[in-house]
């Protein structure tokens, strides 16, 4: 890699996080690598720098040199400003919903309003009531329910009407039909957000964690770009980041030129320049940890527990018992096969480890 200061010196380094709050042209250069490039020649350029020869490179002694991704983003405002980054840091969507779910059980007590039917079913000692959603293979219907609501409390719930021009609809309207003005001045329900996202999902045959993932790329893009998700703006926000997740995802992505064929009025070359300018927002980070992953699924398996949303409840059979034990059997050796490495375990501790039977009735 060479000599670590003249990397970070670059003036094409690796930008830091930049914002961009205003409406951006498509042929001006973009203002975060503006901002990271004077940075970096200002920390090049700066008297306090440390010359080279200044260094004590020992023989044979790590030089415990900071990575740079510490060194731009510290830990803190990391945890604070980036949760699509971060699986400690709370997602803002679980965030936005819960002023709406305290109020929502503050009337009902208030008024006495009942919960009504029980619909939901509970395990006993003679019957297992599992659903159909796991993390690894979530449930399609109920994922894209659940993540069309997340989006429906983004904009509910947002902050302010902060967007950028490639996202506003009325630049880059996605039908040739004339939209009156008042249709963006409400916003739009969960059920109409809901067709809109499973249209695109139906017509693409894209999987539920492609769902997931979209809206890790959605939360990533308005927290780096810090815009806000509204009415002008929420489709084609929303269609970026299924575009940018079925590619990033499916190992048979669906091209661009196919959901022309989808939104009949849009051109190749819109969702081309779309597509560029969300990845340039993100700074081209489209990286989502295992850890993130499974955070957003259970932070949306919350949401829909918040919101009453129904999941399919079915007694758990023999089969799928036999499936779950299989599966946790094999999590388990791969367990003991690290714990055995780690701790230098003798083979007759490794071997002597029992398992306990599972009991079927």
């Amino acid at each position: 890699m060479g000599n670590t200061l003249t990397c970070c010196g670059k003036p094409d380094a690796s930008p830091s996080m930049g914002r961009r709050s205003g409406p951006a042209e498509p042929d001006e250069p973009s203002e975060v690598y503006e901002a990271a490039a004077g940075d970096a020649v200002a920390v090049a350029l700066s008297p306090a720098a440390p010359e080279p020869a200044e260094l004590d490179f020992g023989t044979g002694e790590g030089h415990h040199l900071q990575h740079i991704s510490d060194r731009e983003m510290p830990d803190e405002l990391a945890l604070e400003s980036n949760p699509s980054d971060h699986p400690r840091a709370s997602t803002i969507f679980l965030n936005k919903s819960q002023t709406d779910v305290r109020e929502k059980k503050k009337n009902n007590y208030v008024n006495h309003v009942s919960p009504g039917h029980l619909t939901k079913k509970y395990s006993s000692c003679s019957t297992i009531f599992l659903d159909d959603s796991t993390v690894s293979q979530p449930n399609l219907r109920t994922t894209v329910q659940c993540v069309t609501l997340a989006i429906y409390y983004h904009i509910k719930n947002r902050d302010a009407n902060r967007s950028l021009d490639i996202f506003d609809e009325r630049s880059h309207p996605l039908t040739r039909e004339t939209v009156p003005e008042e249709y963006f001045r409400h916003d739009p329900e969960h059920k109409f957000i809901y067709r809109f996202v499973r249209t695109l999902f139906s017509a693409a045959q894209l999987t539920a964690e492609c769902a997931i993932v979209t809206l890790v790329y959605l939360e990533r893009l308005l927290t780096y770009a810090e815009i806000d998700i509204c009415p002008t703006n929420w489709k084609r926000i929303v269609l970026g980041a299924v575009l940018l997740a079925s590619k990033v995802w499916d190992d048979q992505a669906v091209w661009n030129v196919d959901y022309c064929q989808i939104l009949k009025d849009i051109t190749v070359e819109d969702m081309n320049e779309m597509e560029r300018h969300f990845l340039e927002l993100l700074q081209f980070n489209i990286n989502v940890p295992a850890s993130v992953y499974a955070k957003y699924y259970f932070d949306l398996r919350s949401l829909a527990d918040d919101n009453d949303l129904p999941f399919v409840f079915a007694p758990l059979s023999r089969e799928r018992a036999q499936n779950l034990e299989a599966i946790s059997r094999l999590c388990e050796d791969k367990d003991l096969c690290r714990a055995a490495l780690r701790r230098s375990l003798s083979a007759d501790n490794f071997i002597g480890v029992q398992r306990s039977k599972a009991i079927l009735s």
